[in-house]
């Protein structure tokens, strides 16, 4: 068949390949299928059937989206095992892992270790994946490395987004969904022909819903006592254009913004610091602790006196050209890309209700992604060979800005913290609120510095000490350049047995620029505190007053920031791939082996990271350096896919075995985000996969299970870009890291009938439950989430020739209450010694004194979805 007749005859109805039913890592059945034969993928750039591809892939039609109530790449992990997706401090900052592995946190420095591409164009940042991605054709997950085929290649895996194509068959669709928490959203489409060789597609939905947290305000000047909202507008318009029967282009352009209010955290654990907090807060300024200062029960009321405003954007457009070249049996491709994604923000970062520290929605405290990519890709087969080459290369800049306010109740809680710790050392030193003064009134000595300890600082008094204000503004630029060469060919050396090659050679270069600014005096006080140093170690002992200084000389306030340039640049170039065997034991039965290398690129750091040096052994000297290095992986894999009964059952296992060397860590430790390469991690298990299109008409059953036995190798602070940081991931080195659960499972059930009278009656249900873990990078004890599961649910009435149906729906059926990211309160206790414990680690219990804050899952949502189509 000629491109141009196929193109018109598939566009009618979906994307090549439409839909899969599934359950979990398996894909499953396509609309109104009835056999696994009916399932393709195009996991390796080309239409297979799923049974027929060495790789693990999780492919979901567009009718299993709906069921699940699937809109973006977080609502997608409930439909597969070992894939978990979390948001943060915005929804921009949106992270997926796979096996056990993922980057963690909101750098935008950072690369994703699950890729996300959608309609070919490959997306740098999972953030872009977390709205509502229109109409879709399908959805494939790819587990374990990919470094042929996608993108930059990715460590992980990828999360391969296939949206409608227009159609010459005129149609349209509308869309009203009506819900609790005050939601309410409209959508709709319209498809069909321009003339004979251009056909369209134009979709637009827009979104509101309340917010999930009640907020108590503290101090104020906030008002909004709600948080985590929904509004937000999208709109994708497409072209597809059959210029003659040799060639076809897509032509796509879409805009998103979103502005709400997001994202507040609630306290997990309230450690000793709450008299503090509470006592400069207008009334409550954070949950009261529990007893022993443990674990507190689930709650959804949050604490912040600052606004957490959210405005992010996305828009780009992208060309896809396909040319037949019937004199080698090839078709030459060429997606072309631009996007620009921007995310402007509003923070209580110290998510109390008193007034310590905030960041502004002014346009200062924000990212910005921009970047232009072009693929060339050659295809063609021969009886024994299926060949591909291709070209890739992008050019991204990155922009972030930061800023940071220090609020009136900065200094008091600050001194209060200094001088209960001072009075636990030394009973006879009070605790005061103006302790500050003392420590940075110059030229004292320690016994005129004892005279003020012992007074409350009341005796010399007069020193500086933090005013309410901003303090920083930094602007970091990054721009990456990035060209690679692959290739990926099948040869078949029998017809049961196939040998794949992969290879892709990829040449990265980075450069980032930028500025570190003070604003204000508070870093005038750091510069008096370290004025005294002499006397202060003279007055509270040597081993006392490092943490002390340094808790003056935090990031924000440290002089040595002052007008600070930054200019680093660095290239290089790696080799990654694969090599496959596949061997059709008979009709029913496939057996596969593979290994890959995978890659993710190196990077820098775009924040204030503080480093202690042999001349300076407190942390506050500027990190000379910022950079980190590439990510690599090496993964094997054993599998097996069957098909039974006829057709109508699949079951599928894979044996991995990954092992990544320098992971690129990054980590909240309590002022500053830091990225940190880990020199091994190894993740280790099975995925199984089971569908059954089962003799009752109109019922499929599904299901899967990831077992992952993920283990960080053991390291010395020697290992580490700085080993001052060992002693807060002193718990890492032969642990579990976070968000690996040993266990993960999915199930579904789908039915689906003609119950007569021209109506047609169905419901399915999704479900996934997943084994304990843990949520912080530093695998603190009371970060760790216990063993949950959430259910999905739907139930539909409509006409059997779909022009109209009515859902009811719920998402977390049960309310479970989970927590997705836990974290450190800012300044709000500490958890890790500065001397080791008898087990190795630098964490003792007894002395921890850390507030956890969290962002929690959703709750239960329920509601009605009216669908109209023609």
């Amino acid at each position: 068949m000629r491109l141009t007749n196929f193109l018109r005859c598939t566009a009618s109805a979906a994307v090549v390949g439409t839909a899969v039913f599934g359950w979990a890592g398996v894909a499953a059945a396509q609309d109104q299928a009835s056999s696994v034969d009916d399932i393709v993928v195009t996991a390796q750039k080309r239409e297979q059937s799923l049974q027929d591809v060495p790789i693990v892939v999780t492919s979901l039609s567009a009718e299993v989206l709906q069921d699940a109530g699937v809109r973006d790449i977080k609502d997608l992990q409930i439909l597969t095992p070992g894939l978990t997706v979390t948001s943060t401090t915005s929804e921009a900052s949106t992270t997926a892992r796979i096996r056990g592995v993922g980057t963690v946190g909101d750098n935008p420095g950072l690369e994703s270790s699950v890729g996300v591409v959608i309609d070919g164009v490959y997306r740098s940042r999972n953030g872009v994946g977390f709205g509502d991605l229109g109409e879709l054709s399908r959805i494939e997950v790819l587990k374990g490395p990919q470094g042929t085929l996608f993108g930059k290649n990715t460590s992980a895996g990828v999360i391969n987004i296939l949206t409608e194509a227009p159609s010459f068959t005129p149609g349209g669709s509308a869309e009203l969904t009506l819900g609790n928490y005050g939601q309410w959203g409209v959508a709709g489409s319209i498809t069909g022909p321009v003339n004979d060789q251009v056909a369209y597609r134009l979709y637009a939905a827009h979104r509101e819903r309340e917010g999930f947290y009640d907020v108590d305000l503290g101090d104020g000047p906030r008002t909004l006592t709600e948080d985590g909202t929904q509004d937000f507008f999208t709109v994708r318009g497409q072209l597809l254009v059959l210029p003659n029967d040799s060639a076809s282009i897509r032509l796509i352009a879409d805009y998103t913004r979103r502005d709400e209010f997001c994202c507040v955290g609630v306290q997990v654990r309230t450690g000793q610091t709450y008299p503090f907090i509470d006592g400069t807060s207008n009334g409550t300024g954070q949950r009261p602790p529990a007893a022993g200062f443990g674990a507190l029960p689930f709650s959804r009321t949050a604490f912040a006196n600052r606004v957490t405003d959210q405005e992010i954007e996305d828009m780009g457009v992208s060309a896809e050209a396909n040319i037949d070249i019937d004199a080698w049996n090839a078709t030459l491709t060429s997606i072309s890309s631009w996007r620009n994604w921007s995310t402007t923000n509003g923070q209580d970062a110290d998510f109390t209700g008193s007034d310590i520290a905030y960041r502004l929605p002014d346009g200062e405290f924000g990212a910005s992604v921009r970047n232009i990519t072009q693929e060339f890709r050659l295809a063609g087969a021969t009886d024994k060979l299926d060949w591909l080459v291709g070209f890739f290369a992008t050019r991204e800049n990155v922009n972030r800005r930061d800023t940071f306010y220090e609020g009136a109740d900065y200094a008091p809680v600050l001194s209060f913290q200094l001088s209960a710790a001072l009075n636990a050392a030394n009973p006879l030193i009070p605790v005061s609120p103006s302790i500050i003064p003392c420590f940075t009134r110059t030229a004292q000595t320690s016994v005129q510095l004892g005279q003020c300890l012992g007074s409350g600082g009341a005796v010399f008094g007069g020193g500086p000490t933090f005013a309410a204000g901003q303090s920083l503004r930094d602007n970091y630029l990054q721009r990456s350049d990035s060209i690679a060469l692959f290739t990926n060919n099948t040869y078949k050396v029998t017809d049961a047995f196939e040998l794949t090659l992969g290879l892709r050679y990829t040449y990265d270069e980075k450069r980032l620029i930028g500025s570190q600014n003070n604003v204000g005096n508070n870093q005038f006080t750091c510069a008096a505190a370290l004025n005294n140093q002499a006397a202060i170690a003279g007055t509270i002992g040597t081993a006392n007053a490092g943490a002390f200084l340094s808790r003056f000389c935090l990031p924000w306030t440290n002089p040595f920031y002052a007008n600070r340039g930054i200019s680093e640049s660095v290239n290089d170039g790696t080799l990654s791939g694969t090599v496959k065997a596949a061997y059709r034991l008979n009709e029913s039965i496939l057996v596969y082996a593979s290994y890959a290398r995978g890659y993710k690129s190196f990077g820098y750091n775009q924040d204030r990271v503080q480093v202690a040096t042999t001349a300076v052994p407190i942390p506050i000297n500027p990190a000379s350096s910022l950079f980190f290095p590439s990510e690599d992986v090496d993964s094997y894999e054993l599998g097996v896919k069957t098909t039974l009964f006829n057709r109508s059952m699949l079951l599928n296992a894979t044996y991995f075995d990954q092992t990544f060397e320098n992971f690129q860590l990054n980590t909240f430790l309590g002022t500053a985000f830091v990225v940190e390469s880990i020199p091994e991690l190894t993740s280790r298990g099975v995925d199984a996969d089971f569908l059954w299109f089962t003799p009752l008409e109109g019922l499929t059953l599904g299901g899967g299970v990831t077992y992952t036995d993920a283990e960080f190798g053991v390291f010395t602070a020697s290992q580490l870009a700085n080993p001052g940081n060992f002693g807060q991931l002193s718990l890492l080195p032969g642990a579990r890291p976070s968000f690996a659960p040993e266990w993960s499972y999915v199930a579904s059930i789908n039915f689906n009938r003609s119950i007569g009278y021209g109506l047609e009656a169905g419901f399915s249900l999704s479900g996934k439950y997943m084994t304990d873990y843990n949520t912080g990078s530093d695998l603190l004890p009371f970060k760790a989430q216990d063993g949950f599961g959430t259910l999905n649910g739907r139930i539909t009435l409509g006409s059997e020739d779909e022009r109209w149906a009515l859902e009811v729906w719920a998402q977390n059926l049960t309310d479970e209450e989970y927590v997705q990211v836990a974290y450190n309160g800012f300044l709000q206790g500490g958890a890790f010694q500065s001397t080791a414990q008898p087990n190795g680690t630098f964490y003792d219990p007894a002395r921890d004194t850390q507030t956890i804050d969290a962002f929690l899952g959703a709750p239960r949502t329920y509601g009605a979805t009216l669908r109209i189509k023609y």
